[in-house]
């Protein structure tokens, strides 16, 4: 039994009437009157309250949660009481998440039930724990509150962002993906496959009308091609401290991961194999290039389990890793960041080795509140020396995408947030323009 704030007001307005009547004693007699009226009431509600087990809720939710995504909660309370009650629903959530508006206030008819819904973005994979769900329930009066302990305790695996690849399949199957900010590429006569024989469009390029189909059919026809298939995409990510730094809640290495998954996605729907390559100070181990159906899932159970070192990234150790590995020419798309131009160009001559022997994509993340400071103005003398530094930074990062462009190693500069369509609009240029 807990007494509600609404006890709390009518006992202090009983007690200041009693004390009202030391001076005007006729109020000392309604203030007893009160507080009998309040007892019948209270005693009244305990026993509508207590007459039966008259709350119930269990909470409804995925087996796993998507990093970085609102994942939906949902919370069924029914009551089986008969006459109407006034509910608060806590759900126990998580620690980590550290919110204390989980609180809903529910007014259920006789018999009636309803659903609460709420999203919770977990930033970081691994187990979360949810407790039980607390009920309390009082009647019309409202002077007293039942408290009800509903559900039971479940854990959650959070795993990498699979949200994001649903999303991007269900725009793939209605041709959407230009929602999501993926250009559409038009091939200029670089593919490699036959594909089909359509009906001539404005813009598609007039080298590829059929000719012989065109006199059959009397209207121009155009053969269609496709990029070459069974070519080797493979994420290549840091497990350095470099990947520890932090945006938004969510560290390098999760963003990294989420679109390491989305860009193995796409690449399996063109018709790609995709593999992942996982280093720190050493070469920690890969899963082949494939396109079977069970690969998504076999990715993201190696990224489950992720995490960040405090060591120094060997490069030394990627090369032989990959030579080990990788017999095939593949696209390596490494996912790092370096603190700035010299820490690239001590990795420079490994990284030579690896676009050597493969085709390179270097990843690495540019801090948009960095950049956004320096764009700013400096009020004082302080901030201005502040600017400076910030510009140097800034200044820094495109000069190390001059350097690796200038060594004939691809680069993308990308902000946390965008990394993932960025990535794939890189990968479909890349795809676009050459073979592996």
């Amino acid at each position: 039994m807990f007494p509600t704030r609404r006890f709390y007001i009518a006992a202090t307005a009983v007690i200041l009437v009693i004390a009202g009547g030391y001076v005007y004693p006729p109020l000392y007699s309604v203030g007893l009157i009160l507080l009998a009226v309040m007892g019948v009431l209270i005693a009244a509600e305990a026993a509508l309250l207590w007459s039966r087990r008259g709350m119930e809720a269990w909470r409804n939710c995925s087996d796993r949660f998507s990093n970085g995504d609102d994942n939906e909660v949902r919370l069924r309370v029914e009551s089986t009481y008969g006459f109407g009650v006034v509910a608060e629903v806590i759900d126990e959530i998580p620690a980590v998440f550290q919110r204390r508006d989980i609180c809903f206030p529910l007014k259920l008819k006789s018999g009636q039930g309803k659903t609460v819904t709420y999203t919770l973005r977990p930033t970081a994979r691994g187990v979360y724990g949810f407790g039980r769900i607390r009920v309390f329930a009082s009647t019309a009066v409202g002077l007293l509150q039942r408290r009800f302990t509903c559900g039971r305790p479940e854990d959650i695996k959070v795993y990498p962002s699979y949200l994001m690849l649903h999303r991007y399949e269900l725009l793939a199957i209605s041709n959407r993906l230009t929602d999501m900010g993926v250009k559409r590429i038009r091939r200029a006569g670089h593919s490699t496959e036959f594909e089909q024989i359509k009906d001539y469009v404005k813009g598609d390029d007039y080298r590829m009308i059929n000719w012989k189909a065109t006199a059959r059919q009397h209207r121009l026809m155009v053969n269609v091609c496709q990029d070459e298939r069974s070519q080797q995409v493979v994420a290549v990510i840091d497990k350095g401290r470099a990947m520890q730094q932090s945006f938004l809640g969510m560290s390098l290495l999760d963003y990294s991961i989420n679109a390491a998954l989305v860009l193995s996605y796409v690449a399996i729907h063109k018709g790609d194999k995709a593999g992942l390559v996982t280093f720190c100070e050493e070469f920690c181990g890969n899963i082949p290039p494939s396109r079977r159906p069970g690969q998504m899932q076999r990715m993201q159970e190696s990224l489950y389990a992720l995490e960040t070192t405090f060591g120094e990234s060997d490069f030394f150790s990627l090369v032989t890793g990959i030579n080990t590995h990788l017999p095939k020419r593949s696209l390596l798309v490494l996912f790092t960041n370096f603190a700035g131009k010299a820490s690239m160009e001590r990795q420079l001559p490994y990284l030579r080795q690896l676009n050597g022997r493969h085709r390179l994509l270097v990843v690495f993340f540019e801090d948009r509140e960095v950049r956004d400071y320096a764009a700013g103005r400096a009020a004082n003398t302080e901030e201005y020396y502040r600017h400076v530094i910030a510009a140097r930074c800034v200044a820094e990062q495109r000069m190390t995408v001059s350097a690796l462009r200038r060594n004939g190693i691809m680069s993308l500069l990308t902000t946390p947030e965008n990394l993932s369509i960025n990535v794939i609009n890189k990968y479909l240029d890349i795809k676009s323009s050459l073979s592996i």
